[in-house]
């Protein structure tokens, strides 16, 4: 059964602070209005609960990425979460208690029948650090711990590791210890607040140096080319928040081989927009919260991966499917 359009309400950052040439939430905007969507956008300063009755002020949104003025917005005027048909969550991390108060908003109005991309409870329960871990066959050599003595085993053990807070994003607070490392100790003590928050440890991936591989699930399913963000020479993070440089490049044969080991679990939990991060042979994160890099994927390949998205909304929409 076709869908005739809809009502989109995106949850997201402040529109002022959108840089607009590579921003992937308006990609998915824009991507609505083609399918004949109305679209509206809301921050978290503007959703509140009435009596049990989840509510929020949007405002609405029309996008032309085409254009300088690449967007037309309007009045924010209240309305209830249940006006919408489809709830898109947006906003960038951290992934904070702010955070986690969003998505309980966003629960109780998938409880009465709407929408919700992603699954709230999903983006709760899968750590993006952690929730790779799921997946042990296609994961590097990695612990995740506190403990001093545990993470210096490790170290001592494969001699060249990454060690990254579990709630980082962008390519912060990553630690490359090499095995001349002199200042392992005091690199643990302030990464885990003296032993007091578990981090993880992988063994490094030389692999890296050809790039850090994002690549977009659908439903569970693959878009046919990555992103590849190559590091700056000498630096071991090819995030392109911290200077990397993205090549788009079509899926390897392993690439799809771990998008097919991950792919059903996303699906099963309403994770319909997710993007895996893949160093060489193998997975190191999963981005539940705001996947990003459907522009510049856009840019090389005409993919237009916002439509691909909508159409799996759509169909889960057709569906009655919720969740």
């Amino acid at each position: 059964m076709a869908v005739n359009g809809g009502r989109l309400g995106i949850l997201m950052d402040p529109i002022e602070e959108i840089v607009p040439y590579k921003d992937s939430t308006l990609a998915i905007a824009q991507a609505a209005q083609g399918f004949g969507w109305s679209v509206e956008y809301f921050t978290q300063g503007d959703i509140w609960l009435d009596e049990g009755l989840p509510k929020l002020r949007a405002a609405p949104l029309k996008v032309d990425l085409a254009q300088d003025n690449w967007f037309e917005g309007g009045d924010f005027v209240t309305c209830e979460a249940t006006d919408f048909d489809c709830l898109v969550m947006r906003k960038d991390p951290p992934f904070d208690m702010n955070y986690i108060y969003s998505t309980y908003f966003l629960e109780m109005a998938e409880r009465l029948g709407v929408l919700v991309v992603n699954s709230p409870q999903s983006l709760r329960d899968c750590n993006e650090k952690l929730f790779a871990t799921q997946f042990p066959q296609c994961c590097p050599e990695l612990v995740v711990s506190s403990s001093e003595v545990v993470l210096r085993d490790f170290h001592k053990r494969y001699g060249d590791v990454i060690i990254k807070p579990l709630d980082g994003m962008g390519g912060q607070s990553i630690f490359r210890l090499k095995p001349e490392e002199s200042n392992v100790s005091v690199i643990i003590e302030t990464i885990t607040d003296s032993g007091k928050t578990p981090v993880m440890a992988q063994r490094y991936l030389p692999e890296i140096k050809q790039g850090d591989k994002r690549i977009l699930m659908i439903d569970g399913e693959p878009v046919s080319h990555a992103l590849a963000r190559v590091p700056l020479s000498g630096e071991t993070r090819g995030n392109l928040a911290v200077g990397g440089r993205g090549v788009v490049q079509e899926l390897s044969e392993r690439d799809l081989w771990i998008a097919g080991q991950v792919g059903p679990e996303l699906k099963k939990r309403g994770l319909l927009l997710v993007g895996l991060d893949v160093i060489g042979d193998y997975l190191t994160e999963i981005n539940v919260t705001s996947p990003t890099c459907l522009r510049e994927i856009d840019a090389v390949t005409g993919e237009r991966i916002g439509n691909i998205l909508m159409q799996a909304i759509e169909d889960k929409r057709s569906s009655g499917s919720a969740s």
